[in-house]
């Protein structure tokens, strides 16, 4: 590698910009603001809905008539 041309790579402060959580991260950068972090996000807390494709197949299939057994 050539001396001089690569930025300084430092430890840093991540900060959530929701809900202020902070923790430590290597980057070239002096801080690192984010919007959601894993403290806060809804897929890492357990608290996503997820949506009942089942639900919706069944519901597609009754409109239109389609037998499951049929297709088997």
């Amino acid at each position: 590698m050539k001396k001089g041309i690569h930025p300084k790579y430092q430890t840093i402060t991540v900060t959530c910009s929701t809900c202020g959580n902070t923790f430590e991260t290597g980057s070239t950068q002096k801080e690192i603001r984010v919007d959601t972090c894993s403290n806060c996000h809804p897929f890492y807390t357990g608290k996503q809905k997820t949506a009942m494709a089942a639900g919706r197949i069944d519901k597609f299939n009754k409109r239109y008539g389609i037998d499951e057994t049929e297709n088997k």
